[in-house]
């Protein structure tokens, strides 16, 4: 009985991630992940049943390498405050989605979720989880006053489409021109700025950041 590892694993997605930019989801097959992996279908599948499975893991090892940081910025939000959490999320969020590889992803998502699962997949296991943290960090926020009440789903959702809005038309151009780190800082503020007009408690003193 051969013995698993993570590091295999680790291969095994990190190429599926360059297979499934390269040819899309539909395309890709676990033939053709074998062939490049070199070794058997039988130890493809002894780590991953399908490959809905092996793309759901592409997402989560994609969302985790790069949001990490984001998550952890939400968990520091009674800390360090509401402005100064949201704007270093945002600034993560940004970078994630400004990156060619992300660019390339979202591409293939757009793509083919019309005729697979893979929008669902996408959804599942990448914004629906982030979507999840970002209304648990606003009705903390909400439980020490220092937001207005309201649902912490669709602020949560409204403050995801906040961030998104000066970048989202990027995914249609094929050769978007590059963002320098000042420019994604002063995205990442107007989407805070513009989010907290409408739901900061009034007179709200925050910590020093």
């Amino acid at each position: 009985m051969k013995v698993r590892t993570e590091a295999k694993r680790d291969a095994i997605i990190e190429e599926a991630r360059a297979l499934f930019l390269e040819v899309g989801y539909e395309r890709a097959s676990m033939s053709e992940l074998t062939r490049r992996l070199g070794g058997s279908k039988t130890t493809l599948y002894g780590y991953f049943a399908s490959k809905q499975d092996i793309f759901t893991a592409v997402i989560e090892a994609l969302s985790s390498e790069h949001l990490a940081g984001a998550s952890a910025e939400l968990e520091n939000m009674h800390e360090v405050g509401v402005t100064a959490a949201l704007t270093r999320f945002a600034e993560h969020m940004l970078t994630l989605m400004l990156s060619s590889e992300s660019l390339a992803l979202q591409r293939v998502i757009l793509g083919e979720s019309g005729v697979s699962s893979v929008g669902e997949i996408f959804v599942e296991h990448g914004p629906k989880v982030k979507l999840a943290e970002m209304a648990a960090a606003l009705q903390a926020a909400m439980d020490r006053h220092e937001l207005q009440p309201g649902p912490a789903e669709v602020l949560a959702l409204q403050f995801f489409s906040l961030v998104r809005s000066e970048v989202e038309l990027r995914l249609y151009l094929r050769d978007p021109p590059p963002l320098q780190p000042h420019q994604v800082k002063a995205m990442a503020r107007r989407a805070v700025e513009m989010f907290l007009g409408g739901c900061r408690a009034v007179s709200t003193p925050e910590p020093a950041a």
